[in-house]
């Protein structure tokens, strides 16, 4: 009986991939007939898939995600650095750190209410028009406007995190002669990592798309050589060559991101 089980699971897992194949198939042969059989297409492919002018703008896009995956790598470290200090300082207990509980939730009202570019425009615009001696270049106060924004965003996450954990469990560690912040660092921030660790990573994902908004400053990233390629030749295809880029760049922080969020749904369910 179990090795007819084992069979007939195996013949519909088969015919399940069989029927999703296909419709997948069907599906995608519809659209490929409805976008190449409208009347503008062949416009449409000359502007934005034009494979000569994609290979020719290539190598200076791949030259500016270099700068997307470096800025990447330094704006998520910074903002998950400054998000979970943030979430400490709101969860502080007692009124003596009332002021420094009412500064962490006005900042993450702010930035969390803030559209990005506009934070952009500010840092990489004005601060530079004070003509301060010592500003940092363009492309670091475009870093820090993406720090602060997010920064904003992961606070939240990472204060739920910490607040999802059962204060029964910092009664117990402080029982055991914890200090506070002994507890919040073997106890409680551990715990509340792994919980949001999904949310995290989502947010990360997003980043990694808004690091292209950086070339509004001037710094040559993917994007801003995409527009100086498109302003080149008038055509449109160095756009979606950066477009494709971003997206194979955000593929494995998405399988990531799935991964963890199974795995996690595994654990919550096995409890």
């Amino acid at each position: 009986m179990a090795r007819e089980r084992a069979a007939y699971r195996k013949r519909q897992t088969v015919r399940s991939v069989l029927v999703a194949a296909a419709s997948t198939g069907v599906l995608g042969v519809l659209l490929v007939l409805a976008v190449t059989g409208s009347p503008g297409w062949e416009r449409v492919r000359q502007s934005f898939l034009d494979p000569e002018i994609g290979r020719a703008a290539l190598p200076e896009i791949l030259t500016g995600l270099w700068l997307n995956v470096r800025l990447l790598v330094f704006c998520a470290l910074g903002a998950l650095a400054l998000g979970l200090v943030v979430a400490v300082l709101r969860t502080l207990r007692g009124p003596v750190f009332f002021p420094v509980r009412a500064l962490a939730a006005g900042y993450t009202y702010t930035f969390r209410g803030l559209p990005l570019i506009i934070v952009l425009y500010v840092l990489t615009l004005g601060v530079p028009g004070l003509r301060l001696q010592g500003t940092p270049p363009v492309l670091v106060l475009g870093g820090l406007a993406l720090v602060l924004t997010y920064g904003g965003y992961l606070a939240e996450v990472f204060r739920a995190g910490i607040e999802s954990v059962h204060p029964s469990q910092l009664a117990a560690a402080r029982s055991l002669g914890l200090t506070h912040r002994q507890t919040m660092r073997h106890v409680v921030l551990p715990q509340a990592v792994r919980r949001v660790a999904p949310p995290l990573l989502n947010d990360v994902v997003g980043l990694q798309k808004d690091v292209g908004l950086v070339s509004l400053a001037g710094p040559i990233d993917a994007v801003r050589a995409a527009q100086i390629a498109t302003a080149e030749t008038f055509n449109y295809t160095p756009y979606i060559v950066a477009g494709v880029l971003f997206v194979l760049l955000a593929i494995p922080l998405i399988a990531v991101t799935d991964w963890v969020t199974l795995r996690a749904a595994r654990r919550q369910a096995a409890r």
